[in-house]
């Protein structure tokens, strides 16, 4: 596997430059990283997928947001359209920035940009990301959630509970 550059920002969120994938996980380096919800079209629904047990980061856990570290010379808009392409095989369809947070459990140190895309078509996974998905309802994703047994990984789990909390049914 190729060892790719990512980008590499401060605790500011100052792009700084940019490091090897393998030297920003271990020293834990402050970096970026996109997330992209995808509701159905009537935005009652998410779509949760299971990752691989290959991933670096929360490998085997849920997830209900496709998306991946800033490459060198990515912007966050261009990251999520490509990490949505590739781990489920959605392109082609708009995505609408959310909000942006701060992920901080070292030794993992991230802006996190979140984006939504509605998407009815088929879902195609990345069997090298994702191994198993499906639709879920919000109120199913909720309750799920509340499940503290649930391996669902933790910088989404911030993300979509900062969402939920936000979220009104008026967004659908």
């Amino acid at each position: 596997m190729i060892d790719e550059l990512v980008a590499i920002f401060d605790a500011h969120g100052d792009r700084v430059g940019s490091r090897p994938r393998s030297v920003m996980r271990a020293q834990g380096l402050w970096h970026a990283s996109t997330a992209v919800l995808v509701r159905s079209g009537d935005g009652t629904r998410v779509y949760v997928h299971k990752r691989s047990d290959s991933k670096d980061f929360a490998p085997g856990m849920h997830d209900c947001w496709a998306g991946g570290v800033l490459g060198a010379d990515e912007d966050p808009a261009s990251c999520a359209e490509r990490e949505l392409a590739e781990e489920l095989g959605i392109s082609g369809v708009p995505v609408r920035p959310l909000f942006t947070a701060t992920y901080l459990q070292p030794p993992v140190r991230a802006h996190m940009f979140a984006f939504e895309a509605r998407w009815d078509g088929p879902v195609v996974w990345q069997p090298e990301e994702v191994v198993a998905g499906g639709w879920m309802s919000l109120p199913d994703l909720r309750a799920r959630l509340a499940d503290p047994t649930w391996p669902f990984v933790p910088d989404g789990r911030q993300l979509i509970d900062h969402w939920l909390t936000h979220h009104r049914p008026t967004d659908a």
